[in-house]
């Protein structure tokens, strides 16, 4: 058997979540409490221990940085710059996800690698550490390209909504207005949605008519693309 030579290669894990809250999309970050770039924001990320699966790191990595665990996560890209890391070759695996808030509102590091973890709006990203902006970029284009063929907005909304706070995520994600009277005509023709005898409590305005996901009925008859170009 011919043994490969040694490699110098670390492997890390860094992870990009993303939730929708009070009319904004915002992703996770901590505030860095190590060298290299001490006191900087960052995305949840470390290395990648020799005796577990880059999955499993991932795991680990998102709860000891934010408390966060038993989040679906999946791979978009991995990150090999040879000058990405100032202290070496270091190859990072790069993770997205998209949840409700609810009781993952309340986030905090769990070791002190990390000062704090918070949600912060994608409109006002402070400068970030490594090449984490980059990794933030790829992992946002993932989820603009994927929105049209999965539902992944769904996975981001309370689970009653308003039209009106679905049509607001899209037009967050797509970065475009999009025409309010083509968007719930073609929401509603596809057939995805439940419309529920209730309507929005609290507010000071005229309430609207608060709607569910039909995730069973999208799984068994949805072949289309969520297009809402007018025709």
């Amino acid at each position: 058997m011919t043994y490969l030579p040694h490699l110098n290669s670390i492997f890390s894990v860094d992870c990009v979540i993303f939730a929708f809250d009070e009319g904004e999309l915002k992703i996770l970050l901590i505030e860095r409490n190590q060298d290299p770039y001490k006191d900087w924001f960052a995305l949840p990320g470390n290395m990648v221990n020799n005796d577990e699966s880059i999955d499993a790191a991932a795991e680990r990595v998102l709860y000891e940085l934010t408390g966060l665990k038993d989040i679906y996560m999946e791979q978009f890209h991995t990150f090999g710059e040879l000058n990405r890391h100032p202290k070496g070759r270091i190859i990072t695996v790069a993770y997205f996800a998209m949840i409700r808030l609810n009781s993952a509102k309340d986030v905090r590091p769990v070791i002190p690698y990390a000062k704090n973890a918070s949600w912060v709006s994608i409109k006002e990203l402070p400068e970030l550490g490594f090449d984490h902006k980059m990794i933030f970029e790829k992992g946002f284009e993932r989820v603009k390209s994927k929105i049209s063929y999965q539902p992944l907005a769904f996975e981001l909304l309370p689970e009653k909504f308003t039209l009106t706070q679905l049509q607001n995520l899209y037009e967050l994600i797509l970065n475009k207005k999009l025409d309010k009277r083509n968007f719930r005509k073609k929401i509603l023709a596809y057939d995805i949605l439940k419309e529920l005898d209730e309507k929005q409590k609290g507010v000071s305005y005229r309430a609207a008519k608060l709607y569910k996901f039909d995730r069973r009925k999208y799984s068994k008859y949805f072949q289309n693309e969520l297009s809402f170009s007018k025709d």
